[in-house]
């Protein structure tokens, strides 16, 4: 006879490259007593089984049983926002790691329904909408007010990050401007960002990227917001065409970079916050951190990203826990005056 399991139930949605991490990350914590896993594609499903920690097993179907404490989806996007409405009709928290624009409108759009149940709903929870919004939320209490976010990422995951990042750039861009919302072409806007070693600088463009759809709730009265993807000549020339080779299993190390502009002290301050690691293995650590975060924490129910969860310090030392440090460049915008 076997004894049930202590600690809480979570169910992973996704067995890729962020999914399969996160089911570990799940298993190895005391505070969950069960993890299953579940994806549509069964023989991924069957090729990782192997690889699932001792309280982990395999499941099916997108329904979520009553009584589930917590759901992570890290499936494709465009599949995100049906799975996670039926995780949050459970009473369940929901964490998901959306990267696209319609989706992370719909994520945002279920949060009525979210704040009927009484859960949270965590939308983009990954490296690039996740953690720089993190970023932006713990950077933003050296300032008085912060008027202006500019994020960017380098870098892809798993072959779903890179068929979307290659969609991303020949699509249209949204940005927040003076109070109202702007479309800009993807591919255009070029930038020359620094991201933490060993990335360094690359050259980052407009693309069609969700997170100023998350910092502008977060960050009332903010008036300028924007999001880039570093991108090669290669890489802008083949965006409007199909992918013509076969994305690889998973990237190689890729970045994060915030820059928050503002005041503090009546002085004009600049502050740019970054991270380093594998993408997919960033996004997994951020998700599966954020649902151990809220287990058993009174969490405002509804739908925000990450710059409006409870105790973001705290979470953030969690993360780097995992090895996802931040790293930190600051300095002063110089006036006319001051160079005078």
């Amino acid at each position: 006879m076997t004894s049930e399991p202590t600690g809480a139930a979570a169910v992973v949605f996704g067995a890729g490259a962020t999914g399969l991490r996160i089911a570990r990350m799940l298993d190895d914590s005391p505070s969950v007593g069960s993890v299953e896993v579940r994806d549509t594609d069964l023989e991924r499903l069957g090729a990782v089984a192997s690889r699932l920690g001792p309280k982990t097993r395999i499941g099916q179907g997108p329904a979520v049983a009553e009584g589930t404490d917590l759901v992570v989806v890290a499936t494709t996007a465009g599949s995100q926002a049906v799975l996670a409405l039926a995780a949050v009709k459970a009473g369940a928290t929901v964490v998901t790691t959306t990267n696209e624009i319609a989706e992370t409108r719909a994520l945002l759009a279920a949060g009525k329904e979210a704040r009927r149940h009484g859960v949270a709903l965590v939308v983009g929870a990954g490296y690039m909408p996740g953690l720089t919004c993190l970023l932006a939320r713990v950077g933003a209490a050296g300032f008085d007010a912060v008027d202006e976010i500019h994020v960017a990422k380098a870098g892809t995951g798993g072959p779903a990050c890179a068929r979307q990042h290659h969609r991303a750039l020949s699509s249209l861009a949204i940005d927040w401007r003076d109070g109202r919302w702007t479309r800009r072409a993807g591919g255009s806007g070029r930038e020359l960002c620094w991201f933490p070693d060993p990335v360094a600088g690359r050259d980052c463009y407009r693309a069609a990227l969700p997170d100023a759809l998350l910092l502008v709730p977060a960050f009332p009265g903010v008036d300028r917001v924007t999001a880039r993807m570093a991108a090669t000549r290669r890489d802008r020339l083949t965006a409007p065409l199909p992918m013509m080779r076969q994305p690889h299993p998973e990237g190689g190390v890729g970045a994060v970079r915030v820059e928050l502009r503002g005041r503090r002290r009546g002085e004009r301050h600049v502050v740019v916050l970054g991270s380093q690691a594998k993408p997919a293995q960033g996004a997994a650590v951020v998700a599966a951190s954020t649902g151990l975060h809220l287990l058993g924490r009174e969490a405002p129910a509804g739908a925000a990203g990450l710059a409006s969860v409870p105790d973001p310090d705290r979470l953030l030392s969690a993360i780097a826990a995992l090895g996802l440090r931040p790293s930190r460049f600051e300095g002063f915008a110089l006036t006319h005056d001051a160079v005078a």
